[in-house]
């Protein structure tokens, strides 16, 4: 598998003869769909609509509610779409299998909008292969009028979710690296991709006691049953949670939820991607459609959805609750620059960790 990338340890992905990045100067495809791989409830239709309207083009939007989904549909090699969002930690498995097209910067000049960070990653430098999507913390979301206090009250903050009064009210994510992470962070652990079965088997052995004392729910629906009432405590991503608003029953304040993660940083930071698939059929559009989704301006817009933040200057919290795109008592769902080398990232694993990895969320789904 080669090196794996870390931030003191930069990849610079692959490229191969057979799989080139498209030419100069190419107009976009004409009277074309453009087919779109991503996440539910993941990005602004009134922003894509307003694509279709300038380059004359229709976009088709499939969606899927896990990475592993994700993948196991594009293995099949059924499915043709043109641009795909995937997360840092499956890049170099998609760059070997040549499913990912490299990229033509000449028809991105809006990478220049983004953080200097992600205009060179460290696990994909020169951004041969990506283009930065949103930027996230993984903490914990509740609804305060249910639930007394706060992560921040106690020795150990993950622990808000091990609460037994609240049982049947508590979830956690529907995603092996997130939840099993969240299992190591119980346990006082920071290494978010460690390959120690000990520790993984210690993490899986946590979960299994959530589940024990509270009935926990596994699902990634956090940013609607938080703000519906259905769950009281939910292990939850930042952007979720900070689009609560939009989802809030008639009559129930937004002040009602609460967003914690650590004030150190010290707690998962992650950012997903942008791809071309190289089996897709309009490459010019789907460059377009990367360059598109890094000017402020779309972005913004795009936020006013989904609300999850992107890496994009001039996108800051200040001007999100000026602009009332984030209600003020969930600031703490904004991202820094500053969290990004703070933070504890979840990335590329090695294929036996992963299977270690994988075993214990299987123990863990089978056992709520």
């Amino acid at each position: 598998m080669g090196e794996l990338p870390r931030p003191d340890s930069p990849v610079t992905l692959p490229t191969y003869a057979d799989n080139a990045a498209i030419a100069n100067g190419l107009e976009p495809e004409t009277g074309a769909t453009l087919k779109v791989f991503n996440w539910t409830a993941y990005i602004n239709r009134a922003v894509v609509r307003n694509f279709e309207k300038r380059y004359k083009c229709k976009v088709e939007i499939t969606t899927f509610n896990t990475q592993e989904d994700a993948l196991a549909k594009l293995n099949t090699g059924d499915l043709q779409f043109d641009v795909f969002v995937p997360t840092v930690d499956v890049l170099s498995s998609l760059v070997a299998a040549k499913q990912v097209r490299p990229l033509n910067h000449g028809y991105i000049p809006n990478i220049h909008q983004a953080w200097d960070f992600f205009q060179n990653p460290f696990y994909d430098q020169g951004w041969r292969y990506t283009v930065p999507y949103t930027i996230y913390t993984t903490g914990i979301a509740w609804r305060n009028d249910h639930v007394s206090g706060s992560p921040d009250q106690l020795e150990n903050p993950w622990s808000f979710l091990w609460q037994e009064q609240y049982r049947g009210k508590v979830a956690i994510l529907d995603d092996y690296r997130e939840s099993i992470g969240l299992g190591l962070m119980y346990n006082g652990e920071t290494d978010l991709n460690t390959p120690d079965v000990e520790k993984l088997t210690a993490a899986e052995q946590a979960l299994l006691n959530l589940a024990k004392l509270t009935s926990v729910h596994i699902d990634n629906n956090d940013y609607t049953n938080i703000p519906s009432g259905q769950m009281w405590i939910h292990h939850a991503w930042s952007g979720d949670i900070a689009a609560a608003e939009y989802y809030m029953p008639k009559g129930v304040s937004v002040d009602t939820v609460s967003y914690w993660f650590p004030r150190n940083g010290r707690g998962p930071v992650n950012n997903d991607t942008m791809v071309v698939l190289a089996g897709g059929k309009c490459p010019v559009l789907a460059h377009l459609f990367l360059n598109y989704f890094l000017d402020v301006d779309n972005v913004i817009e795009n936020i006013s959805y989904n609300g999850y933040m992107q890496p994009i200057h001039g996108v800051t919290g200040p001007r999100l609750v000026k602009e009332k795109l984030l209600p003020p008592n969930l600031t703490t769902t904004v991202v820094l620059e500053s969290d990004f080398p703070r933070g504890l990232r979840e990335l590329q694993i090695s294929a036996s960790a992963r299977q270690v990895w994988q075993q214990d969320w299987l123990n863990v789904s089978r056992g709520v």
